[in-house]
């Protein structure tokens, strides 16, 4: 292997991450979106950092491909950022959480929330659960195929609601803009798009790539609650 060359990265592209991650309150925003997808006010807020500022930041995260921003498909004046796959190579947030049970939430409980919850089961012995703010008749069936295809049995799952789900003690994880940005504020965010909007099998298999790759990636932080 060339002596420029490691984990896929140049030297220079390797620099620039170390360069960017040297700025600690950089480095407080890679910790924080970690595990979820905040928009740059909430980092704003949390941080106690003006938006100009917070711009700047950002920008040079962007730039050296830890970072990538989307758009809300809830709020389209609000985009989030999250870090790139890649980027978790070099980060290792020291961030546990210690619960009862992952309450995965999406609008209607369709789809992304379902497959999430059955994704988290064979990936951690804490107890899951998905709801829902408005309620779909039945899962979706582009969810039951792509379920089919990946080997996971979502022929018995049922949509249900969130009030009727929700116990003290609960971690929520929203994987729907629309239930973050009006229902929970709290806890973690992934942006992930809807795949029933889209309805085809490519979209589906989209979210499904990536609840599981959020999902590898945060199990090993959460433990049960005693």
């Amino acid at each position: 292997m060339s002596s420029e060359r490691k984990a896929g990265c140049s030297l220079a592209e390797r620099a620039a991450v170390h360069a960017a991650l040297s700025d600690p309150t950089r480095l407080q925003i890679t910790d924080l979106i970690a595990f979820s997808d905040l928009a740059p006010k909430e980092l704003e807020r949390i941080l106690s950092v003006p938006s100009n500022l917070m711009a700047h930041h950002l920008k040079i995260l962007q730039n050296a491909g830890l970072i990538i921003r989307t758009r809300s498909e809830g709020d389209r004046r609000r985009t989030y950022v999250r870090l790139t796959p890649s980027a978790t190579s070099f980060l290792n947030p020291d961030t546990p959480f210690t619960t009862r049970r992952v309450v995965f939430v999406c609008t209607a409980n369709s789809a992304r929330s379902q497959l999430a919850e059955r994704l988290w089961r064979d990936a951690s012995s804490v107890p899951a659960a998905s709801a829902g703010t408005v309620l779909a008749a039945a899962v979706s069936p582009g969810a039951l195929g792509v379920a089919r295809r990946h080997g996971l049995d979502l022929d018995n799952a049922r949509p249900r609601l969130l009030d009727d789900v929700r116990e003290d003690g609960d971690l929520y994880v929203t994987v729907c803009d629309n239930a973050h940005e009006t229902a929970l504020t709290g806890d973690l965010h992934w942006s992930i798009p809807d795949p029933v909007a889209a309805a085809e099998p490519a979209a589906f298999e989209d979210a499904y790539t990536e609840l599981h790759r959020r999902i590898s990636l945060l199990a090993p932080h959460v433990a049960a609650a005693a």
